[in-house]
């Protein structure tokens, strides 16, 4: 406990290692949302999988906002669901 926490690098470009398009990340998300996984879910997969940092920087919408607009968004949240559960 201090202050010494990872921090998110301040530039908002995606890195220029990073080749996919915002269609393509999109793309992906909602491949993935179809397939039941957790907008954090997604995130992890992203990175581990297709190498891509923040969706943020990528496409300019976190992915919930993307699920959102794609009507692919969980009813309740997910920090709540997994109080549920």
């Amino acid at each position: 406990k201090g202050m010494s926490s990872s921090a998110l690098p301040y530039r908002r470009k995606p890195p220029t290692w990073v080749k996919m398009k915002t269609e393509d990340v999109c793309d992906h998300i909602c491949k993935l949302a179809k397939k039941g996984l957790t907008p954090s879910q997604i995130g992890v997969t992203l990175r581990d999988s297709f190498g891509i940092p923040q969706v943020r920087n990528v496409t300019g919408n976190k992915i919930l906002r993307i699920l959102k607009t794609n009507g692919l968004a969980p009813t309740l949240p997910e920090d709540l669901y997994f109080l549920i559960k």
